[in-house]
């Protein structure tokens, strides 16, 4: 059976989302009521007591935050057959603050923030993705050691979520050392739409990777 990749002709993408708006939209009161069924049908199925008696609980464990168009689903997904991947879009029916109503706390491995929308405006920055109350979402669906990988064209938004995961007590950065041995670090900034913009205008791309530690407490 031939599959289709996604075609951008049949997406609407929103730009300039407030990630702490309160937009109305359906979502579980936990992460045991998601029926993640209904997006991945071969993996899961709509009875989870069948579920657990079969012995196939599985879990999503990457997820793309802010996904745009979703064009690192279809990067990863070759080079990580057997991981589940979530492209968890900004848009007007999700909300960032809901992370722990669909992943259980340590459930994620890997998250992704790419080409976050910057919000220039001072009195916006508020609303950018990285901040010190959404990151306490990110530590919490985070396992230890798990990674969360950012990049941007905007030096000045790297500053700023290096600054900020660096200052959360749970977070710590990876050094470039560490990284030289990653497969996903030299497709960040090409497999995105904005990647290739920035690729095609002779931009420069800022990665940023930070660990999930130990809670120090």
């Amino acid at each position: 059976m031939s599959v289709c990749l996604p075609q951008k002709k049949f997406y609407r993408q929103r730009a300039h989302s407030n990630p702490m708006a309160d937009h109305t939209f359906d979502y579980p009161v936990c992460p045991q009521q998601m029926d993640w069924s209904q997006l991945y049908p071969e993996y899961f199925s709509s009875d989870r007591e069948q579920m657990e008696s079969e012995g196939r609980i599985t879990q999503v464990e990457f997820a793309d935050i802010g996904c745009g168009y979703g064009g690192l689903l279809v990067e990863l997904s070759p080079l990580f057959p057997d991981r589940l991947i979530l492209e968890y879009c900004m848009s007007a029916q999700q909300r960032h603050e809901y992370l722990p109503n669909f992943f259980t706390k340590g459930q994620l491995s890997k998250m992704f923030f790419l080409f976050p929308d910057p919000h220039f405006k001072k009195t916006k920055h508020k609303w950018r993705i990285i901040s010190p109350t959404l990151l306490a979402e990110y530590a919490y669906t985070l396992r230890v050691r798990g990674l969360v990988y950012t990049m941007t064209d905007v030096e000045e938004v790297n500053l700023w979520m290096v600054k900020h995961f660096t200052e959360h007590p749970l977070f710590s950065q990876v050094s470039e050392e560490e990284l030289k041995d990653d497969i996903i670090v030299s497709r960040l900034g090409t497999c995105t739409e904005e990647g290739k913009k920035v690729q095609r205008n002779g931009g420069k791309n800022f990665l940023a990777v930070f660990r999930r530690v130990e809670d120090p407490s």
